[in-house]
């Protein structure tokens, strides 16, 4: 996986954009940091406390910012897409208005 796949899932899902954070590209929903592509390999997924644990292991390690669980670390050399789309997605849902959610799956 690449930066550019990674911004190619990312700008999919509904009324995402790409812009700064912390010096680095993030991609947010409204003022929603989603994630932020830490490295060329390495992209920091925000995710709920057991959404990150369930996360956890091969290419996803916990992200810690202090002592707070805040989601995943991404090792892009070793993720799949798929595995990179979902967790995107993981993150989208969260701060996502229920009207975008219905819209993304409108089978419910």
């Amino acid at each position: 996986m690449t930066p550019d796949d990674v911004r190619t899932i990312a700008l999919a899902l509904p009324e995402v954009t790409e812009g700064d954070h912390h010096g680095h590209p993030a991609y947010r929903l409204g003022t929603s940091v989603l994630a932020t592509q830490w490295t060329t390999a390495q992209l920091n997924v925000l995710l709920d406390e057991s959404a990150a644990r369930a996360a956890e292991g091969g290419p996803c390690a916990l992200l810690w910012w202090g002592q707070r669980l805040s989601g995943i670390q991404v090792d892009l050399t070793e993720a799949t897409p798929e595995l990179v789309a979902d967790l995107l997605e993981e993150a989208w849902a969260r701060p996502a208005p229920a009207r975008l959610r219905r819209r993304h799956h409108p089978e419910g």
